[in-house]
């Protein structure tokens, strides 16, 4: 209980500068721009990174860099329940999972693709230990939680599947509502399958290209949206 006390009244910056910045980025919510090609959507993660940073070592020094590291090491603490809710949430569906077939089991593997593709490309990019953490997913928040309990929250490993988290915050829903949009107009794919295709991990992305196809495919939307919704469950186990 002493350490306990001792360590609150030590950081006890962080904890207040934490919860006002969690309530700002509440209010500000989810902002959404249309830009042409896309819409760009920008979820309160992005907000609170940025003024998490501003408040850093390296802009308004209201932190020191003890303090800062102190805040990336509570990183696992804060996506711990957003975890085990996942945990519970995918295996309550189980069932409906298996009741669904083969083809949503099997398409999963193509998952795979992120490792074949983005790797050589980040280490052609100079990448070392980074590419380890920014190339075997999509990094959303299960992700996040993996490379920092593995590897630390100070570990090149987590730098690199933080940086991919949030560039997919920021671009991901555009990129992925255009690349459904251009494979849809190829017509040689079942909507049902580019349903499956949507659930990628990202809750965000899933429901911004099954929106699009769903316009794309009006009669089929019900379908898409919950074809995309079991395979990103299933992508999340």
């Amino acid at each position: 209980m002493e350490k306990l006390k001792a360590v609150i009244n030590k950081y006890w910056k962080v904890y207040v500068a934490a919860l006002i910045i969690a309530a700002v980025c509440d209010l500000i919510g989810t902002l959404k721009f249309n830009i042409g090609i896309g819409t760009l959507t920008l979820f309160p993660m992005v907000f609170a990174t940025i003024f998490g940073g501003l408040l850093g070592p390296d802009a308004f020094k209201l932190f020191k860099t003890e303090e800062s590291k102190l805040g990336g090491s509570l990183v696992l603490v804060a996506l711990a329940p957003l975890m085990a809710n996942m945990g519970i949430s995918a295996g309550g569906h189980l069932a409906k999972l298996v009741a669904v077939g083969p083809a949503l089991l099997l398409q999963e593997f193509g998952n795979l693709g992120t490792i074949l593709l983005s790797l050589p490309l980040a280490l052609l990019l100079g990448l070392k230990k980074e590419a380890i953490g920014a190339c075997y997913s999509i990094n959303r928040d299960s992700n996040l939680g993996l490379t920092t309990d593995i590897f630390g929250p100070d570990a090149p490993e987590t730098r690199g599947t933080f940086a991919v988290y949030i560039v997919g915050s920021v671009i991901g829903t555009v990129f992925i509502s255009v690349l459904a949009s251009i494979v849809a107009s190829w017509n040689i794919f079942d909507p049902i399958a580019l349903g499956m295709a949507c659930g990628v991990g990202s809750g965000s992305m899933m429901t911004a290209a099954a929106g699009t196809l769903g316009e794309i495919y009006p009669q089929q939307a019900e379908n898409i949206m919950i074809m995309g919704g079991a395979s990103d469950m299933l992508t999340g186990i």
